[in-house]
């Protein structure tokens, strides 16, 4: 079994969107983090829009590199 306090690497360079966003959507019902490297164009605002409707934390780690992550604390709440 996989430490879940680790997260997993993904590669999905080379993938069209919406590809990149499926396999980590997939791979986040296994476990609390994940790395996605996708050099789609679209990839990093489709992982960000992913994490922002499920409510997971999404930072981009530089080229081509997010982190998306459960999160741990309380949710979080939004004023309109």
């Amino acid at each position: 079994m996989a430490n879940k306090a680790v997260p997993v690497a993904i590669q999905a360079r080379g993938m069209k969107c919406p590809w990149p966003a499926l396999r980590a959507a997939r791979a986040m019902r296994e476990t609390d983090a994940i790395v996605i490297e996708a050099d789609d164009p679209i990839a990093g605002a489709e992982l960000e829009a992913l994490a922002r409707q499920n409510g997971w934390n999404f930072a981009a780690l530089g080229q081509d590199r997010y982190r998306l992550s459960h999160r741990t604390g309380p949710a979080e709440t939004r004023e309109i």
